[in-house]
């Protein structure tokens, strides 16, 4: 129990609170961003309603190359676009673009692999129907893959989790900011050890909601 004493428990609360709103604001911009691509990678498809091998290798492309590349090499590569757009490559502010371009091809394809799911009789039927491809989108892709998308977003918010913590590595606030500063550089193992646990419940904590929630829209 000695490890509790001694600890700046402001600064705990401070570095979930910094955790917590870059994982919201960038899990939200990557949905935005990532869903209509990964329905696009789909529709785009050979045998699908909007069949374009030249947008789809574009989209795949793009897609395959921001997922190769490490997010720590990331962070470092994005600073000067990072710094233009935002004024700064550090905290907050600095970590929010790098996390957003590394989450949202990952959730991309991960809308794209539930859509592969799908019957692609549902789809026959809705065309033979009269369906527009936007009434296919909404009235028949979304509604099928739903409990899907929500395990997607869950899976998305937890890789988060480990890259907000990556981005302590340059200054980028939050629990892994925390982390390295008092727990590597000053040798604080007590924080360290504290820090690993709050990751841990919080991550456990999403998998747990976003398997209830998912669960819901199942019934």
């Amino acid at each position: 129990m000695d490890m509790f004493f001694g600890l700046d428990w402001h600064e705990f609360a401070v570095a979930i609170i910094e955790t917590l709103y870059m994982i919201s604001i960038s899990v939200s911009i990557s949905i935005i961003i990532g869903m209509p691509l990964g329905i696009l990678l789909y529709l785009t498809s050979n045998g699908m309603v909007l069949q374009s091998k030249f947008i789809n290798f574009i989209c795949s492309f793009i897609v395959n190359i921001i997922r190769s590349v490490p997010f720590i090499i990331l962070l470092i590569i994005l600073m000067p676009f990072t710094t233009f757009l935002m004024g700064t490559s550090l905290g907050i502010k600095g970590v929010i673009p790098p996390l957003i371009i590394g989450a949202f091809p990952f959730f991309a394809r991960l809308v794209e692999n539930s859509l592969k799911d799908i019957d692609i009789g549902i789809i026959d039927m809705a065309k033979s129907c009269g369906a527009s491809v936007w009434q296919i989108i909404w009235h028949v892709l979304l509604p099928e893959i739903l409990p899907s998308i929500i395990s997607s977003i869950t899976v998305t918010t937890i890789t988060l989790v480990s890259y907000t913590a990556m981005a302590g590595v340059v200054g980028g606030g939050g629990l892994g900011d925390l982390a390295i500063r008092y727990g590597y550089q000053r040798f604080q193992l007590n924080t360290m050890i504290i820090t690993v646990i709050m990751l841990i419940i919080m991550v456990q904590c999403i998998q747990v909601l976003g398997e209830y929630i998912s669960k819901l829209f199942k019934h």
